[in-house]
């Protein structure tokens, strides 16, 4: 779909709505830090323009060898079960969205973050940045290698801890077009008192952050794998993560 958004007949995306429903309230009491840091007015409407659709672009020159890899990044090895997480990014009408920017970030196998404000007592990796970056291909797919992260305490609520994530950034099929959210791990204990995970209203919803186990795609005596799809747009799009939680 396109519509003329410059008043010179030259046709610009127009891109479906979200689902509200779908993605947490910018504020969200239950998340503790929302209530300081959400806005108290209506939100601008800023109309896409030439610039926002169509660039700056990001290419092959920006990502390494190994940044899809975050257990080879250093001499050794680190800590934790290696695990694979890979999946499809597609756009609202189900197609893929073929090479774009996918990156993720994450505790290491002690829950904890190389970074200067994560100061709770578990070991920092030597050899574990957290951090990786990659392209999907042409159909869309994209991998990372890296070690299952831990959960940690994070002072939100009484006896308060995250259950196991990873976070993704990506763009869409434009660079204003971006999309940031957690996956989880199926199963974990500590969904239940998580309020950035319940801050997502819709059961069906929650579930799309929910990875899943991939048997078929472990790699035998190397790691386990999880499959973890992302929708950009439309009824089934993956709810989008607000702020900057940890």
């Amino acid at each position: 779909m396109t519509e003329d958004t410059t008043g010179r007949g030259l046709p610009l995306p127009a891109y479906r709505r979200d689902d509200v429903d779908a993605h947490p309230p910018l504020f969200s009491p239950g998340y503790r830090s929302t209530v300081t840091r959400a806005p108290r007015q209506p939100l601008a409407h800023l109309p896409q323009r030439l610039t926002e659709v169509t660039g700056p672009l990001l290419g092959e020159g920006r990502l390494g060898d190994l940044d899809h890899d975050l257990t080879r990044q250093h001499d050794g090895s680190p800590q934790g079960q290696r695990i694979i997480v890979h999946g499809r990014v597609r756009d609202g009408d189900g197609r893929p969205v073929p090479r774009t920017l996918v990156e993720i970030w994450q505790a290491n196998a002690a829950g904890r973050y190389r970074h200067a404000r994560d100061t709770w007592p578990a070991p920092i990796d030597p050899h574990f940045d957290g951090v990786g970056r990659t392209l999907t291909d042409e159909q869309g797919r994209y991998r990372f290698v890296t070690v299952q992260p831990g959960a940690y305490p994070w002072r939100n609520h009484d006896n308060a801890w995250r259950p196991a994530h990873i976070h993704f950034s990506l763009f869409g099929r434009a660079f204003t077009q971006r999309l940031v959210t957690q996956m989880y791990f199926p199963g974990d204990p500590l969904f239940f008192q998580d309020p950035v995970l319940h801050s997502v209203r819709d059961p069906m919803a929650r579930q799309r952050l929910v990875a899943r186990y991939d048997h078929a795609a472990t790699q035998p005596e190397w790691a386990l794998a999880y499959a973890f799809d992302i929708v950009l747009r439309g009824r089934e799009d993956t709810p989008f993560e607000d702020g900057d939680d940890e």
